[in-house]
């Protein structure tokens, strides 16, 4: 998947392809289904939910595990270093879904892609909504995959109420719905000192690359939430 597309564009080509599996190999739809995704995968999977074509596959959903997921977007960073390089890659490669993470698709932070998917239902449809977040990660701050406040944004009168209300719209659904579980696990890896480690690339994509992280987070916490 062509992950500088625009988030539209994304969602259209992740339905297609679970709409066609599910077809292809005839599978039935009673089953409870699950997702987990990793940084923008995240997004894409939110944006799905609100789609009309997978309305009928909602009642039928388990557990969102949420690994390193940008979901307040990429505001408000904590490293300038990771934020130039992503103002220029997304300059170079003319990318709709940075340029979206970043709150710059619309002169109105009401009417950015983000904001609007935060006014959409979908999470409170899980069972479980889970959320994994590494404090060493710089790609995707750490607030941002908890989806909770953070000092920078209470102290900006511009973007931190629009910021709040972002939280709100995602968070009080989840504690309206009796049967939904929202839980929030902080990861700590143990990382060589390598220049990824400095930029927090490599928190980034441990919860991937690493199969200790991997193998002890589902023998210890993970598995539960697919049961």
């Amino acid at each position: 998947m062509d992950t500088f597309a625009d988030f539209d564009t994304m969602t259209d080509r992740l339905l297609d392809e679970i709409i066609q599996h599910i077809q292809l190999y005839n599978l039935s739809i009673s089953r409870i289904s699950s997702f987990i995704g990793h940084s923008l995968g995240n997004i894409i999977i939110r944006s799905v939910l609100t789609r009309p074509r997978f309305r009928y596959y909602l009642s039928k959903l388990h557990t969102f595990l949420s690994l390193s997921g940008p979901h307040l977007g990429t505001l408000y960073n904590s490293s300038a270093l990771v934020s130039t390089g992503l103002w220029l890659m997304q300059k170079l490669k003319k990318s709709g879904s940075l340029l979206q993470l970043a709150f710059r698709d619309h002169a109105d932070l009401r009417k950015c892609f983000l904001y609007q998917l935060s006014q959409k239902t979908g999470l409170q449809y899980f069972k479980n909504v889970v959320l994994v977040a590494s404090p060493q990660d710089r790609y995707v701050p750490f607030h941002s995959a908890r989806i909770e406040m953070c000092k920078t944004a209470l102290r900006d009168r511009h973007t931190g109420p629009v910021y709040a209300e972002m939280i709100h719209n995602l968070l009080s659904p989840l504690v309206a719905a009796k049967g939904c579980t929202l839980v929030r696990h902080n990861v700590f890896h143990a990382l060589p000192n390598t220049a990824n480690a400095l930029i927090g690339r490599a928190a980034h994509i441990a919860v991937l690359d690493s199969e200790v992280f991997l193998e002890k987070f589902f023998l210890v916490a993970g598995l539960n939430y697919f049961k």
